[in-house]
This record gives structure tokens, C-alpha cells and sequence, in this order.
């Protein structure tokens, strides 16, 4: 076997194949390098310049009063740019960067709504959920190029052979198919490694001269794990290839079937199921959000309204009349906001489902998981904002309990505390990252992706042994 392996890592290094393949890797993931060194420092800027602003507010309406600060809400939370989205874009340009924190529906003289978590749309093109094939990150080279050099240096492995009449020799000297069959993989996965793992250190080695870019411990680590998946996927066309190839006597016909078969699932197949996807018709209410909106809260303010002005307006019952409305105002405002929220990730979702039959999809979605772009990344941002918002509300209704000249009535300025509260006991919030999250989201894909290598190379052997030389 390693005899085999050696002979067939001699003929690819000496071939204008790998050649090609060493010069079209280096210079795409150069070209990655340096378009993420030039837009990174600026997303990275942005998100410090956001974060900046929500401080600011969010010590301004704390040095006014509890009330205030209540009643603004912490900000806008925005989503930290991660390190590694020169691995995989992940569709960034698509989903919102922040949270709305602070999101207020009206006042009156005597009232004012109270700050919910709003979500701003991800914008009409979140159907798009195929591959992004305009950005030169990993997740295109890997997806695309890399797919296609595999093909490309086993489409005659074996029926080349066949052709020279080499194959005949091998297999005289009493040499295992499975051994041989191996051999080839084994050669065609080293040849492969070496200019793809040169052009990844490269990459790495200059986007790590930037100071704006943080590669920690777990940013390693993550990187490993998107080299390993490259791997994987790339065995997935070997496995391909030498099937393609066991099955045809001429290499010819070998790479016109692998050509076509590539066109098929990685180019072809992503868009089409993408496009069903994005088809599929959305479940849920039929009336516009907005409409909704106005008419529950048109529905609520008739409900207490009869009750409030029956009540002297500076009486205790009027206050906890004031502040029930308000309060149950924002919840369920809040809860129209979720809703609509649940109702996008469910189609994204489903339409994630569909396009999973395709392979480059699914590599899309590993890589964006592992490098902390994407929809995944975006679903973990949205957990990190709703727990902050708990303990913000936690912190509120606390800090108010703990003033003893405030009637504790939420809502209103006249049922809470009006002393200032330090802006340094107020909750910050932190974006983070959870590797294991990111490997449970993960494993879907991660099964069907060992599922395809192993079925396409037993159908590889399968082929090999019926082979006649």
C-alpha cells in the first residue's frame, strides 16, 4: 500500500496538475488575506464605535435615574465581527448587527411606553441561504476549487492505468484490490495536502500581522477543526473520482462524467435547492406585523382606560392601574416581536433542511458554524441578547426593591425609584462564542458529510472489484 502511495504522490508532484493547483491555492488564499485585512479593521471599528455609543447611553440614563434607565432600556447590542470571517462570509451582509435594546412605541403626557427587545430585519434577501460564491473565502475555495482539483487528479486513476495497461501489472502480483484502491486515495489526499496546508499557513501567517486580528487559543482550535472538515469534504470527491473512474475504461469519458457530476451538486444543485427554499411559503399570522401591533395595543389601551380614568389620577391604584398597562403594553408588544422573530429563523431553518442534500452546502454551513459567521453564529447572538435582557430586568426590578421610597410600581416614573444608579453596577452586555454549542449545531452535518465519503468509497471498491483487466 504504501509502495502504491509513494508512486502515486511521485506522478502527481511531477505533473502540471499540481503545479496548477499549488499556484491557483496560494494565490486565492493570498487574495482572501488581503481583502480580509482591508475590510476587517473597518467592521472592527464599527462594532467598537457601536459598543461606545451603547455605553455612553446606557451611563447617561443611570446617572439620571432608575426610571430612566428602565424606561430607555440598555441600547442597541451589537454582534461582535468575528476573527475568522475570512473562513467563511457566511452571508454577514445579511443579517442585522445588532439588537434594538432600547425600542419605544409612544407616549403621552402622563405615560410612556416601556423599552422592549426588538429585532431589525435581516433584510428581504434572508431566503438566500446558499453558499455566497462572489466572496474568496475558505468556504469558496474549499466548496468549489478544492472539490474540483480533487476530480481533477483522480479522474485516471484508474482507468488511466487501464489504458497503459499498468493496472494489469499491479494486480499480477497477487497486490489486493483494496490495497491498490487505498494506495491511490492515500496518494491523491497527500498530493492535495501539501499545496492546500502551504497556502492555509501562508493565509495565516499574514492575516496574523494584523493587529486588529485576535487568533486565541480557541481560534486555533477552530481552525483546526475547518481544516479537518476541508479534508474530509476533499475525500469526498476523491472517493468520486476513483468510483467515476473504476467504472469507465477511458479517461476522457472519466472526466466528462466527473465534470458534469460536479456542475451537477456543487454549482447546479445549491442554487435550485435554494431557490425552492426560498419559495416555500412562511407559516404564521397573515396580517402584517405592524397591524398587529396597533391593533393589540388599540385593544389593550380600551381594556384599561375605562379602568385608569375612574381613578383619582394621583392615587396609588391609579399608579398601579398606569403601570400595569404599560408594563403588560411592552410584554406583549415584545412577544409579537419574538414571534416574528421565530417565525424567520423557522423558514431559514427549513429552507437549511432542503439545501442539505447538497454537499457544498453543507461544508458552508460546518465552516460558518466553526468560524463564527452565518446563521448559527447569528441564532447565538440573539440567545446571548434575550439572557442579558433577564438580568437587565433582574438588575431594575432589584435596584427598585432596594429603595425604600419607591412604591415598587413598574412602568411608571411616579411608582419607581427616581435616584441615580452607578454605571458601573449596571449589567454589561458581552457578546460570546460557545465552541460546544457551535460542535451540537454541528453534528447534523458533520454525519452526513462522513455519511457521503463512506458510501461513495464503498461504491468506489464495490466498482474496483468487478473491474475486468
Amino acid at each position: 500500500m504504501w509502495h502504491i502511495t509513494k508512486r502515486e504522490l511521485y506522478d502527481n508532484l511531477n505533473s502540471l496538475r499540481f503545479a496548477l493547483a499549488t499556484v491557483l491555492l496560494l494565490g486565492l488564499m493570498l487574495t482572501n488575506a488581503i481583502v480580509h485585512l482591508r475590510e476587517h479593521p473597518e467592521r472592527v471599528k464599527q462594532y467598537q464605535k457601536g459598543v461606545s455609543e451603547y455605553q455612553n447611553e446606557l451611563h447617561s440614563h443611570a446617572e439620571n435615574s432608575l426610571y430612566d434607565l428602565a424606561q430607555e432600556g440598555p441600547g442597541n447590542l451589537y454582534k461582535k465581527p468575528s476573527d475568522l470571517r475570512f473562513c467563511a462570509e457566511g452571508g454577514e451582509t445579511f443579517l442585522s448587527e445588532y439588537a434594538d435594546g432600547g425600542h419605544n412605541r409612544w407616549s403621552t403626557d402622563t405615560l410612556e411606553s416601556f423599552w422592549i427587545l426588538a429585532y431589525p430585519s435581516a433584510t428581504p434577501n434572508r431566503k438566500n441561504v446558499r453558499p455566497i460564491v462572489t466572496k474568496v473565502d475558505w468556504g469558496f475555495i474549499i466548496g468549489y476549487v478544492l472539490s474540483l482539483v480533487a476530480l481533477l487528479f483522480t479522474f485516471d486513476s484508474i482507468s488511466g492505468e487501464r489504458e497503459r495497461g499498468t493496472l494489469r501489472l499491479t494486480l499480477a502480483n497477487s497486490i489486493p484490490r483494496h490495497t491498490v484502491l487505498i494506495g491511490k486515495f492515500l496518494g491523491a489526499l497527500i498530493s492535495i495536502s501539501i499545496p492546500f496546508t502551504l497556502s492555509i499557513l501562508i493565509n495565516l501567517l499574514v492575516n496574523s500581522t494584523s493587529s486588529d486580528v485576535h487568533l486565541g487559543t480557541e481560534a486555533w482550535g477552530r481552525l483546526g477543526i475547518i481544516f479537518f472538515i476541508a479534508l474530509l469534504y476533499t475525500c469526498l470527491f476523491f472517493a468520486l473520482g476513483l468510483l467515476v473512474s473504476a467504472r469507465v475504461q477511458r479517461s476522457a469519458v472519466s472526466l466528462v462524467i466527473l465534470l458534469l457530476v460536479w456542475i451537477v451538486f456543487v454549482v447546479f444543485m445549491p442554487s435550485t435547492l435554494a431557490s425552492i427554499a426560498g419559495g416555500s411559503p412562511s407559516s404564521g399570522p397573515t396580517l402584517d406585523f405592524w397591524e398587529r401591533s396597533e391593533k393589540r395595543g388599540d385593544e389593550l389601551s380600551n381594556e384599561y382606560d375605562s379602568k385608569r380614568y375612574k381613578e383619582p389620577e394621583d392615587s396609588t391604584k391609579r399608579i398601579e392601574l398606569d403601570g400595569e398597562f404599560v408594563i403588560k403594553d411592552a410584554e406583549q408588544q415584545e412577544q409579537l416581536h419574538a414571534e416574528r422573530l421565530n417565525q424567520r429563523i423557522e423558514q431559514v431553518n427549513r429552507a437549511r433542511d432542503i439545501t442539505r442534500f447538497s454537499p457544498v452546502t453543507i461544508v458552508q454551513h460546518l465552516l460558518e458554524s466553526f468560524a463564527g459567521t452565518g446563521f448559527e453564529r447569528h441564532l447565538q447572538f440573539l440567545e446571548n441578547v434575550q439572557t442579558y435582557a433577564r438580568e437587565f430586568r433582574t438588575f431594575i426590578d432589584d435596584t427598585d426593591r432596594a429603595d425604600p421610597d419607591s412604591l415598587h410600581i413598574l412602568g411608571v416614573r411616579t411608582g419607581m425609584s427616581q435616584k441615580p444608579v452607578s454605571p458601573e453596577a449596571v449589567p454589561k452586555f458581552e457578546d460570546t462564542l460557545n465552541l460546544s454549542k457551535d460542535f451540537n449545531t454541528a453534528a447534523t452535518e458533520l454525519l452526513l458529510l462522513v455519511l457521503f465519503v463512506v458510501v461513495l468509497l464503498s461504491g468506489a471498491y464495490l466498482a474496483f472489484v468487478r473491474v475486468e483487466v
